[in-house]
C-alpha cells in the first residue's frame, strides 16, 4: 500500500467520521441539547438575604400552624 493510498483511506475515514459527528450533534440537538445556553442549569441563583429571611419566616409560620393543630 502506497502512501497515497493510505492518505486516501484516511481522508475517506475522516469524512465518514465527520458525517457521523454531524448526525450525532443533530440527534443531541433534537433531544433538547446539552448546550451551556439551554435553560438555567448552570446559572447561579441570586437571592437577597432579606428574601431568604422572608421565606424562612413564612416556613416557620407554616410549621407553627401545623404544630398548633396537632396539639388541639
Amino acid at each position: 500500500m502506497s502512501i497515497i493510498d493510505a492518505l486516501s483511506a484516511l481522508k475517506a475515514e475522516q469524512q465518514q467520521l465527520e458525517s457521523r459527528i454531524k448526525q450525532l450533534n443533530a440527534a443531541i440537538a433534537s433531544l433538547g441539547g446539552v448546550s451551556k445556553r439551554s435553560g438555567r442549569g448552570n446559572r447561579k441563583s441570586n437571592m437577597s438575604a432579606a428574601g431568604r429571611a422572608r421565606i424562612a419566616a413564612a416556613q416557620r409560620a407554616r410549621w407553627a400552624k401545623v404544630k398548633a393543630a396537632k396539639k388541639k
